[in-house]
């Protein structure tokens, strides 16, 4: 019996993505003198702000990782492999055609803001190098699941040797995706790693759902090893340094984000899944299946992708809080109105693309 269709994910990606609307709109236009460290509002905000891309990226490796060993396992995954390669390169498309200003090039002006490497292209990237992952380990399915596992590790634990780093010999397209020196929201390294650790989950998840009891057990196991790695991550990784000497592990814990976000996402799972039979079928559950178009249409209203003209060019960093929270809700709401009843889903947009780019072959 194979494993059904994971709902909680939707439900979760919904979460994210709503997140990510209001975390950028309040970020972009909220006054400084308003970011207070001491605030504790502003600092519950902030943390939760941190779950989001973890959570995209923790997704994307789940239910990317999921779909092609459920093709594999019906004895067929080469269209998924091929569509997994395409939807990895359309990602990286759109992330770059979201930084381009076609006003200012009419002007003669091109700027590096272009080479910035953010989410889309980095989780596009992840996808293809998963591809590549299961190519080389469909078959052998725990070697699959171990190989993930310690992926994940290695992108967390080692982030210390390249977190500031700079190839300046490096052509920026390349270096951009390894360094934040010029101007790089996200690199393939760290977060990565989050992929890997949700393409792990899904080789779980894909051998044992089916089974009685799992997701009581599951569930469970997400809470636990949550709350494990959010408080007790940090004083693991300091005694292995004491054991082992070594320093890399001591390093990794005195500015352990990674391990701790991870735990953030395991028990964010632990809620959805547990309450999973009361979100099949609801609104939160479509809104997760619009995460791509509710990203394109946010970055074109709020940083004025293709034109220059969005909400920061009028009002950055300009609310009050008051001002900040309400239109963080109206936008919210009309990004998902515009996405509901002027897009597709992110299915739909890619076979579309798809047959395009086929047209196109022949």
């Amino acid at each position: 019996m194979q494993p059904n269709r994971l709902y909680f994910i939707d439900a979760v990606r919904a979460f994210a993505i709503l997140m990510m609307l209001q975390g950028h709109f309040i970020d972009t236009l909220l006054k400084p003198i308003y970011r207070d460290n001491a605030n504790t509002i502003y600092n519950i905000w902030t943390y939760f702000r941190g779950i989001t891309a973890p959570v995209f990226f923790t997704i994307s490796g789940l239910v990317f990782a999921y779909l092609l060993l459920r093709a594999y396992a019906k004895g067929d995954d080469k269209p998924r492999i091929k569509k997994g390669l395409f939807r990895g390169l359309l990602l990286l498309v759109i992330g770059y055609s979201l930084r381009i200003n076609i006003v200012s090039w009419f002007d003669g002006y091109f700027s590096n803001y272009f080479f910035v490497v953010d989410v889309l292209q980095c989780i596009g990237l992840s996808l293809i190098m998963l591809v590549f992952l299961h190519m080389l380990f469909k078959k052998y399915s725990y070697v699959f699941s171990v190989v993930l596992f310690i992926i994940g590790c290695l992108c967390f634990v080692t982030e210390p040797l390249y977190r500031n780093m700079t190839l300046d010999n490096i052509p920026l397209f390349i270096a951009n995706y390894v360094s934040k020196s010029n101007g790089s929201v996200f690199t393939i390294l760290p977060w990565f790693g989050y992929s890997a650790y949700g393409a792990f989950i899904s080789t779980v998840f894909f051998r044992h759902a089916h089974k009685n009891r799992f997701k009581a057990f599951t569930i469970i196991t997400f809470f636990v090893v949550g709350s494990l790695l959010i408080y007790f991550s940090s004083w693991f990784l300091i005694v292995m340094s004491d054991i082992t000497n070594i320093e890399l592990l001591k390093m990794s814990a005195n500015y352990n984000y990674l391990f701790s976000r991870f735990g953030n996402v395991l028990i964010l799972f632990g809620v959805f899944y547990t309450f999973e039979r009361f979100l099949k079928k609801s609104l939160i559950v479509k809104i997760g299946e619009k995460t791509l178009s509710i990203y394109v249409i946010h970055f074109i209203l709020l940083y004025g992708s293709f034109t220059g003209y969005g909400l920061k060019r009028y009002f950055t960093k300009s609310l009050e809080p008051s001002e900040a929270i309400l239109g963080a809700v109206l936008f919210m709401i009309v990004v998902c109105f515009i996405s509901f009843h002027y897009a597709k889903t992110n299915h739909f947009v890619y076979n579309l693309i798809q047959k395009m780019v086929d047209k196109l072959k022949n």
